[in-house]
């Protein structure tokens, strides 16, 4: 099998591959081809910014998101009602008495059969959002109408 000989600086068909170093030096062309996809590459990426950066939440979002309260106030025995996106969060220092009494409840008797201790981070802490979840009614605040701690709502008991 021959191999064909080309003239020096010719380009063979189809393989690549180039003869001549010369050949391979950079030309007013492959300046202008790269020149043009950077800057189309750039004007690309400045008209999708606008469109990425109004799906952002906005600054009024933020604020809502993140709730600061000073829990030193907060008396063994004693709850709160913060607001946290626009929803009440119920804050009670639990004393030993409740803890106790919240970890001797039998939990297969619950509608939601959860222990205490997953659903505290700090046994001493109670935190709940409150909003009832069958009609997103407010639970009343202790004390309730049975005369027991804890939270009340109108509409199941």
């Amino acid at each position: 099998m021959a191999i064909p000989i080309h003239a020096p600086g010719t380009m063979i068909r189809g393989s690549g591959f180039v003869a001549n170093q010369h050949a391979q030096e950079a030309t007013r062309r492959d300046f202008l081809y790269v020149a043009t996809t950077a800057f189309a590459g750039v004007g690309a990426v400045m008209t999708a910014w606008p469109f990425i950066d109004q799906m952002a939440p906005d600054a009024a979002a933020l604020a809502l998101g993140s709730t600061e309260v000073d829990l030193s106030k907060i008396p063994v025995g004693q709850s709160i009602t913060v607001t946290w996106r626009g929803k009440p969060v119920f804050i009670r220092h639990r004393s030993e008495g409740d803890i106790k009494a919240a970890r001797d409840v039998d939990v297969t008797k619950l509608p939601d059969p959860v222990p205490d201790s997953a659903r505290v981070k700090k046994p001493e802490w109670l935190v709940v959002v409150g909003v009832c979840t069958h009609l997103g009614c407010i639970p009343l605040a202790q004390p309730n109408f049975f005369g027991g701690t804890g939270w009340f709502c109108l509409c199941h008991g």
